[in-house]
Parts: structure tokens; sequence; C-alpha cells
């Protein structure tokens, strides 16, 4: 049995004709159905023409100096009436974003301390706000989020360098610079510059090497225990031992709140200051400015974020 669209769509009706035939019915009177269509008198005639050879019926009758509706005309405006207004403004109407019900999958780059203390509270937040979203978490870094922006990702959370004018970006905190350590092995009262060096150190290395943000800074060399690839592990790392970690201050905050018995120094003032970080920032593509699941994400993460940063400032 023929559905609704063969039934219907199939047939010979071209839909711009019952717009025509919409505004000739209001008015009464082709000169001025014309004049609001933007049509030629001739155009309208020939229009309320088709649409009467394919409705099989009269639409208007002469009637006077203008036209009247048939029986016919009549039922077909009250069904225009009741429905055209609707359609139009379906059709020209923005869909409303709904959270609840979005079951849109979004591509977000992360830093490694980022996927920290960003990605579980969103996760959170989208369980209880967006149940049917989906995240897909990638690894980014200063080095690699522009070409990964590029490639489709939704947003991103990191610290950047230049990036093209296609890309938005926004300010999140200021990291700032840490030292964690475990004060049941490592005593430490003022942090030296001379103790700092002549200490054992953990440090994150992007390259695979031996060089952390200190470093890169002041090409000089720490007593390096151990090199890894992010923070997800740097806790569990120091933890029972007496080295130092020299980290954002936001993943030091993140890292006590589970491991609160780790304490964090200040970086002796002669290397604080030349590393004081980067700004943390929450970037995403323009092409997703109006793009309302991606705008609901960011404002998610700006949210997540203004918490992140007040906790840097915690001991």
């Amino acid at each position: 049995m023929p559905d609704f669209h063969d039934r219907e769509l199939g047939r010979d009706l071209d839909l711009n004709l019952l717009r025509v035939f919409a505004v000739v019915a209001e008015t009464g009177a082709v000169t001025e159905a014309a004049r609001r269509l933007y049509l030629t008198q001739s155009a309208v005639s020939a229009a309320l023409r088709r649409l009467t050879t394919a409705v099989g019926a009269p639409l208007f009758l002469r009637s006077g100096r203008g036209i009247a509706l048939t029986g016919r005309g009549a039922r077909l405006r009250a069904v225009l009436d009741a429905h055209l207004g609707a359609i139009v403004e379906g059709a020209l109407a923005p869909a409303k974003f709904d959270p609840s019900t979005t079951e849109r999958t979004l591509r977000i780059g992360l830093s490694d301390s980022a996927e920290l203390w960003a990605l579980p509270p969103l996760l959170r937040v989208l369980e209880q706000e967006a149940p049917h979203m989906r995240i897909i978490a990638l690894p980014v870094q200063f080095r690699t989020v522009g070409a990964a922006l590029a490639s489709g990702l939704a947003a991103a959370v990191t610290v950047a360098d230049d990036l093209p004018a296609t890309i938005r970006r926004e300010r999140l905190f200021h990291g700032g610079f840490t030292c964690l350590y475990d004060p049941r092995h490592a005593r430490l009262r003022t942090l030296t510059e001379a103790e700092y060096f002549a200490r054992d150190h953990i440090i994150v290395s992007y390259n695979g090497d031996l060089r952390g943000i200190v470093e890169d800074v002041f090409d000089k060399s720490r007593k390096v225990r151990c090199s890894v690839s992010g923070f997800a592990n740097i806790g569990a790392l120091v933890e029972g031992t007496a080295m130092l970690a020299t980290i954002p201050a936001f993943v030091a905050a993140k890292i006590r709140a589970s491991r609160p018995h780790l304490k964090t120094k200040p970086l002796p003032r002669s290397l604080a200051l030349p590393i004081e970080g980067s700004y943390v920032e929450l970037l995403w593509p323009a092409v997703t400015e109006d793009d309302e699941p991606c705008q609901f994400v960011r404002a998610k993460i700006r949210e997540i974020a203004r918490k992140a940063g007040g906790m840097k400032n915690s001991r």
C-alpha cells in the first residue's frame, strides 16, 4: 500500500502554488497578490490555472472587479490557514537545542593536565544535563592543537602558541607552577634553589627525554630520576618517595584532592618568576561558533575552569 509520501508528494502539485493561492485568497485580487509576491499578474494567473488543474475543481469565481472563493477554494483556504503558517515557521525557524535529548558526539582535545581537571566534572555534568551526548577525548598539546582543531575537533583545552585566525581562543586561567612532594619522605622547609637542584625529580617531558620546563627555560639540568609523558600518574609516583615534581599548580591541587597527605611548596623565587606558566585556553574552530551543542559544552568547560582556577591557590 502506498505511503503518504507516495500518495501525496508524488502527485503533480507544485507546493509553491499554494502560497500564491493563499495570497490571492487573502487579497481577493490578482493585481494586489502579484504586488505582494513580486510577480507579474500573468505569472499569478498562470499559477492559479496550474493549481486548478492539479486540484481538479475551480477555486475562484469572478466577483465584480475582484474574485471570490468557490466552495472548494474556501475549504482549501481553511486548511492552509491552519497549517501553512506552521510549515513556514518550521522551515525558517532554527530547531531549538535541548541538551536532555541531543545525541551529538563531540570530539574534544585535552592536554594531559586538562584531562585531569576538566574531563571528570564535564562527564558528570553531561550525565545530569545531556545524558545522550557522547565525548571523544583526544590528547593535544601546544605543538599539535592547531592541526587537531583543523581536523575536526569541536573544542580544545590546552596552552597554545600562535594559531590561525580561524581558531577562536579564550583564556580560562593562568597556570603557574608549584613543587609537589611527600613530606613523609622529603622534609622541606624553605626550598632554596641549591636544595631544589640537589633533590631527585620526576619530570613530564613531551619529547620523551630528560628535559622538562626547568631545563628548557634555564638550560640547567636537574637530577631526574624518572621522566614520564603526562601528569596522570604524578601523584602516585611522588607518593612514598623523596622525589619532587614541578607541575602546574591546578594539577597539584587536583592531585592533592585525592592524596591530601602530599604537600606543595612554592618554587624558589629565582625559578618561579621565569616559569610562571602560560594561560590555559579554551580553543574552538570559528565554524562551530553558533553550533548549539558546541556552545553548551564550551559553557560547561568555562564553569569547570573557574573552579579549577580557584583550586590552584590551595595548599
